[in-house]
C-alpha cells in the first residue's frame, strides 16, 4: 500500500485530496496545527497527528515511524489580501516554516515531494494565457511567500537529490460531489464562495470589485479548476513521482476563463432569480485576466478533466454552503 504524508490535510484542498487518495486504496498521514484547518474536514480513515510543520523533533518522528512514499504540502496561509497587512506572519508561516519542513523530510530521507503553489507567482499577466517559462513576478507578500519557498525547494533538491512536482494552482473552487468537504472560511473573498452565500442569503449582496478593466465585460476574468479535478492532479503526480518522474513544475487550470459577470449570470440561472450585485472599486493587486496554459500537464500526463463545467462547479458549490449553513 502507498502511503502518502500530507500537511495541511484538514483544509480546502488538501482534504480533498485526502479522501481520493483513501478512495483509491493508499494510506493517508495528516499533519495539521489546525489554525485555519477544520477537523470535520479530515477523513475518518486519515491518520491525523496536530503539530506545527516547523516541529523538527515530531516531523523527524512521524517520518521515521512510517516509510512515506511522497510527501505533499499543502499547509500554509492563503488569503491574499491578508498578506498585504501582515507580510511577515505570510513569510513566517509560508516561507521559513515551510523551509525547516522540508529540509526535516529530506533529512530523513523522504525525497519526493509535492508543494502546492500559486498562478499568482506570474503577477500581472501580459498575455491571453499564461505558462510554467513565463516570467515570475509576484505581486503581494503571499505570492512572494510561495514563489521563494519554490526556489527553496528547487535548490535544496539538488543537494539532498530530491525530487519535486510544483503545481501552480489557478482558482480552485467547487467541492466534493458526496459533500464530505467544501471551502470553510469566514469573510471569503473568494467570489465563487460569495456568490454561493449570496445564492442562499448569508450575504445581502455581492460586490463586484472594478467593472472597467479591459476584458469583454468590463470585469475580471479568472481560470476556474474543480477541486475534484485538482485532487486527481495530485494523484498523477505521486504516481509520477513514487515511479521515478524527474522533477517539474505545472499550472493546474482548465486554460479557459470566466468574467464574474459569466459567473454571477449562470449562478442566477441555476437559482432562477437574480441576485442583489453592487458595482465597487477595483482592489489592489487585482489583473484583468488570469488564465492557465495546461498543455504541459495535459501533454505529460495525458489529462483529461472530468469536472470542466462552470455550471458543476457552481452546483457543488452550493449544496456544501446549502450542509454548511
Amino acid at each position: 500500500m502507498k502511503n502518502i504524508l500530507l500537511t495541511g490535510g484538514a483544509g480546502y484542498i488538501g482534504s480533498h485530496v485526502a479522501h481520493l487518495l483513501l478512495d483509491q486504496g493508499y494510506s493517508v498521514t495528516i499533519i495539521d496545527s489546525l489554525i485555519t484547518g477544520h477537523k470535520k474536514l479530515v477523513p475518518k480513515n486519515a491518520k491525523l497527528i496536530i503539530c506545527d510543520i516547523a516541529d523538527q523533533v515530531k516531523i523527524a518522528q512521524i517520518i521515521k515511524k512510517d516509510s512515506f512514499n511522497v510527501v505533499m504540502h499543502f499547509a500554509g496561509l492563503i488569503r491574499l489580501d491578508e498578506s498585504i497587512k501582515q507580510p511577515e506572519r505570510y513569510k513566517l508561516f509560508n516561507l521559513d516554516k515551510g523551509k525547516i519542513f522540508l529540509e526535516t523530510c529530506f533529512e530523513q530521507g523522504l525525497k519526493n515531494v509535492i508543494f502546492s503553489s500559486t498562478a499568482a507567482v506570474y503577477g500581472e499577466v501580459k498575455k491571453e494565457k499564461v505558462c510554467e517559462s513565463d516570467e515570475l513576478n509576484p505581486q503581494n507578500p503571499y505570492a512572494l511567500s510561495k514563489l521563494n519557498l519554490e526556489k527553496f525547494l528547487i535548490e535544496s533538491s539538488k543537494q539532498f537529490n530530491a525530487n519535486f512536482v510544483i503545481l501552480r494552482y489557478f482558482n480552485v473552487a467547487g467541492a466534493d460531489e458526496k459533500l464530505r468537504s467544501g471551502l470553510i472560511s469566514k469573510g471569503s473573498t473568494h467570489l465563487i464562495k460569495v456568490v454561493c452565500e449570496v445564492a442562499i442569503h448569508k450575504r445581502k449582496k455581492l460586490l463586484i470589485n472594478g467593472s472597467d478593466y479591459p476584458t469583454e465585460d468590463g470585469t475580471t476574468v479568472r481560470d476556474y479548476i474543480h477541486v475534484s479535478d485538482l485532487a486527481e492532479i495530485h494523484l498523477l503526480a505521486a504516481n509520477y513521482l513514487i515511479d521515478g518522474g524527474e522533477s517539474k513544475i505545472f499550472n493546474c487550470g482548465y486554460g479557459k476563463g470566466f468574467s464574474v459577470k459569466k459567473v454571477v449570470d449562470e449562478m442566477s440561472k441555476i437559482l432562477d432569480f437574480k441576485m442583489n450585485i453592487e458595482i465597487g472599486p477595483r482592489r489592489q493587486g487585482d489583473c484583468a485576466c488570469v488564465v492557465a496554459d495546461n498543455s504541459k500537464f495535459k501533454s505529460v500526463f495525458s489529462w483529461i478533466p472530468k469536472f470542466d463545467s462552470l455550471n458543476y462547479i457552481l452546483k457543488t458549490a452550493l449544496n456544501w454552503e446549502k450542509k454548511i449553513t
